[in-house]
């Protein structure tokens, strides 16, 4: 353990083995740990045969709109509280964390201390409705993100992840009973790229994804569209058809690329080609498309299906005005899907 071995607790998600070895189940990686030994992400731990996880801390904590995580069908407008940690899972060349997603490169910042009620009376006395886990990858810290959600729930606080989706059934079991909204980065569809470029491996996420969808929880994804990387027609075409395939209601992100970490040589992505995949997204299937991280965008609205009208009305991360009824009913009768209660 590089950091913080005094900010941990017994994990749940794990499994002894025999000769002081344990495997983590927090995430896909599956982690077969030695004792003393680490696993991918850096901040999980075997001591003495017994896996240690994070446990009351923050690496940060901010009040945010609903919209930048982004949940464009959950609560519009809402406040969220959005907390981190340290470490990640992946390896992502193009991280925009990354300051605190590395071990390494969090090792000097100073954690704060802060028990679950503490935050989540914090997030209730700021006005929040979700407690978000985000900035980091939050399947790796999952056992205190539900220690939060359920002190959150307790104050009739909604909860959140903002993670890669690298999920296991005993992940998504232990998170169930206390968070509701998933959001899950979906950063290409060529097991290559995913292996040299995030560390992961694609039908691993593509499995993390069915989990989320079958086990419950409100989910939306995200595709950074990276110039040369996972912007060709042919691989937007086949991210689309999938989301498709799963559920055409599966709102999907495309949002723009700017340099950073590892990545600075590639150019930005321009609002063109966040339009094209728009249009190529929506051939394939999905209702609910769009576009974002480009000032003044199109496709930032909410389209009724039926009728065609702009149901709710967005500016950046602004909701400027919305016609939805109770249950998400368009004023034409139909029902938009999402969490809006």
């Amino acid at each position: 353990m590089t950091f913080l071995p005094e900010l941990t607790r017994p994990a749940a998600l794990s499994e002894g083995l025999t000769g002081e070895r344990c495997r983590c189940l927090a995430c896909a990686h599956r982690c077969l740990l030695p004792d003393g030994g680490t696993g991918i992400c850096g901040v999980r731990f075997n001591k003495g045969g017994e896996l240690m996880a994070p446990w009351g801390y923050v690496s940060g904590a901010s009040p945010d709109p609903i919209e930048k995580k982004p949940f464009f069908h959950a609560l519009p407008g809402a406040r969220t509280l959005s907390f981190g940690m340290f470490g990640c899972n992946f390896r992502c060349s193009f991280c925009q964390n990354w300051e605190i997603s590395g071990v390494a490169a969090a090792a000097g910042r100073a954690p704060e201390a802060v028990s679950a009620e503490q935050l989540a009376a914090g997030a209730a006395a700021a006005g929040a409705k979700v407690l978000v886990s985000t900035y980091n990858e939050p399947l790796i810290t999952a056992e205190w993100a539900a220690a939060v959600f359920a002190a959150g729930r307790r104050l009739g606080l909604r909860s959140a992840f903002v993670s890669n989706g690298y999920a296991t059934p005993e992940s998504v079991a232990l998170l169930r009973p206390v968070m509701d909204l998933w959001k899950v980065d979906l950063k290409t569809f060529n097991p290559d790229n995913y292996s040299r470029v995030c560390g992961a491996r694609l039908d691993r996420v593509l499995d993390g994804i069915r989990l989320i969808k079958e086990a419950g929880f409100w989910l939306e994804v995200v595709t950074l569209l990276i110039p040369g990387f996972n912007d060709s027609d042919s691989e937007i075409g086949a991210l689309g058809a999938f989301l498709s395939g799963i559920s055409r209601d599966i709102p999907w992100h495309l949002t723009a690329f700017h340099p950073d970490h590892l990545m600075t040589d590639v150019p930005p992505t321009t609002a063109e080609a966040l339009y094209r995949a728009r249009e190529i997204a929506r051939a394939r299937g999905l209702r609910y498309v769009y576009c974002g991280n480009v000032r003044g965008a199109r496709g930032q609205n909410t389209v009724c299906p039926a009728c065609g009208k702009d149901v709710i009305k967005r500016d950046g991360f602004n909701v400027s005005s919305s016609l939805l009824g109770r249950g998400g009913a368009c004023p034409c009768g139909q029902k938009i899907p999402g969490v809006w209660e």
